[in-house]
């Protein structure tokens, strides 16, 4: 038997004796995931914390604890590789409520002259963690008939050019999600890829990309170009209650990826090259 309280999230079940709903956050020292891991803790999550750096996870934590009085178990680890992937696959078989899938990594250079191994890396953590993870999940939830799994994917998934390996890990991402949440329609568990333009974030200097190299801006995004993290997680949330599969934050990308989908190709990756300036980077 479950047991829902007052004041608990939308959707949240409990188990007999749990005061909190879990979520597991991928990538949240920083960006998108650290404003979703925040942004559920004030909801009222308790939160399982993925990261490669330990001293980060542990400062999230005591922030999180401070401000919110969530608890959080940290999961020092590298989406790289398969035995990390496996450990953060096993805390999700034992159960969460909420999956955000934002881990993830673009890098600067042509993709003839990058490192085999570095561009293996990327997809193990864009593509196959995505997978690999939310498959971890999904029984669980099934079985309680109950949760949401949000896949930060890219606008760059839904426009190609943006380079070449970053935005076809993103396109995988939108398309698995889609399908996904077709599969899934009447189960009780939702599944979202969330789309995001440009967004403020220490993605850009990890990459070895210039924040500061203003990209080209088409007419629709005159108005400005930059959205916060918290805009995009604000998005995100709102159309989940909505039941949208695609969320893309922010009118100006909800009007360039409507119009994207009716042009052709060509004209497309001219577009995408404008908004993310996207030579060199892979």
């Amino acid at each position: 038997m479950t047991e829902r309280s007052p004041g608990d999230p939308a959707g949240a079940v409990r188990l007999p004796g749990a005061h909190r709903p879990v979520a597991l956050v991928t990538g949240p020292t920083s960006g998108i995931g650290k404003a979703y891991a925040t942004r559920l803790a004030a909801l009222g999550y308790d939160l399982v914390l993925v990261a490669r750096d330990a001293d980060r996870l542990a400062a999230l934590a005591h922030e999180v604890e401070v401000h919110y009085g969530a608890r959080a178990e940290l999961l020092p680890a590298d989406l790289a590789r398969p035995d990390d992937r496996e450990r953060v696959g096993e805390r999700l078989g034992r159960g969460v409520e909420f999956l955000v899938n934002n881990a993830g990594f673009g890098t600067a250079g042509e993709f003839w002259t990058l490192d085999p191994g570095h561009l293996q890396s990327q997809l193990d953590v864009n593509v196959t963690a995505v997978m690999q993870l939310t498959r971890a999940a999904l029984p669980p939830m099934l079985h309680a008939a109950n949760g949401t799994v949000v896949n930060v994917a890219s606008l760059a998934g839904l426009i190609p050019g943006r380079g070449s390996t970053y935005s076809a890990s993103k396109a995988y991402v939108v398309s698995f999600s889609q399908g996904l949440a077709g599969g899934l329609a009447g189960t009780g568990v939702r599944v979202q890829a969330l789309c995001p333009g440009l967004v403020r974030t220490e993605f850009h200097q990890r990459a070895g990309l210039d924040p500061a190299a203003a990209p080209l801006r088409p007419r629709a995004l005159r108005g400005g170009a930059w959205l916060s993290v918290d805009e995009v997680v604000a998005g995100s949330l709102r159309d989940l209650e909505r039941d949208r599969v695609i969320s893309v934050p922010g009118v100006q990308y909800k009007a360039i990826a409507a119009v994207a989908g009716l042009l052709p190709r060509s004209v497309q990756t001219r577009l995408n090259r404008g908004i993310f300036n996207a030579r060199g980077r892979t």
